[in-house]
């Protein structure tokens, strides 16, 4: 039996999830918060969760700064962020905050089911956002250290670029930052998605993640 905690400010929503997560027959929900705060509090009080889900908009303390507060003092501890945004920047800040997965509030039961499931058996779950090559590489149970650069040749500006995709900088603003203009950006981007067989800037750092080529 996994421990569930749930961290939300919508009381409804959050009650809702709390039924739901305990029909599913593996998992507890040892306790509730409104943000991060009240979270931290509560953590003082019950034994560590196997695994948070956590929303990112919260007063007082929000699902970034909750993440990296557990990322330093409780790495074992697995969040599933929650969003009702599906936007590049969102997504990004959660898994460089330490997310390990990351669904929408209006995904279907069984989405959430199979995430709790792949992150308590797994360590992560990535859902249809990242699609493609991305999805089987990491699903292999080829875990022997073998990097898919070893098949995937970049070259030194898309690796260079790779790793600003990870950033929060704007693509205008990686341009300057490869003195480059906007327009070769979008050829690296292009070449990129071809290459990795991705869709999104998410899939790029989901790749770039998993190939180690950033480390958050």
């Amino acid at each position: 039996m996994k421990g569930v905690v749930l961290v939300d400010d919508h009381v409804l929503l959050r009650n809702g999830l709390a039924g739901l997560v305990e029909n599913f027959g593996d998992y507890k929900v040892l306790f509730q918060a409104d943000n991060g705060k009240q979270f931290i509090e509560g953590m003082q009080q019950y034994a560590a969760p196997d695994i948070v889900l956590m929303d990112i908009n919260m007063p007082v303390m929000d699902g970034y700064q909750t993440s990296l507060w557990l990322k330093e003092h409780h790495p074992q501890v697995h969040v599933i962020a929650l969003s009702m945004y599906d936007d590049d920047t969102a997504i990004i800040k959660m898994f460089k905050a330490g997310a390990k997965g990351y669904i929408l509030k209006d995904c279907e039961p069984s989405e959430l089911k199979t995430a709790l499931h792949s992150v308590a058996t797994k360590g992560f779950y990535y859902s249809d956002m990242v699609t493609g090559k991305l999805i089987h590489t990491i699903n292999s149970s080829d875990d022997d250290g073998n990097q898919s650069g070893d098949t995937v040749r970049l070259t030194q500006r898309e690796i260079e670029f790779l790793k600003l995709a990870c950033s929060e900088y704007t693509y205008k603003e990686i341009a300057d930052q490869m003195f480059v203009s906007p327009r070769t950006v979008d050829g690296y981007r292009a070449d990129l998605f071809q290459k990795l067989d991705v869709k999104t800037r998410v899939g790029l750092v989901m790749y770039a993640i998993k190939n180690r080529v950033v480390t958050f």
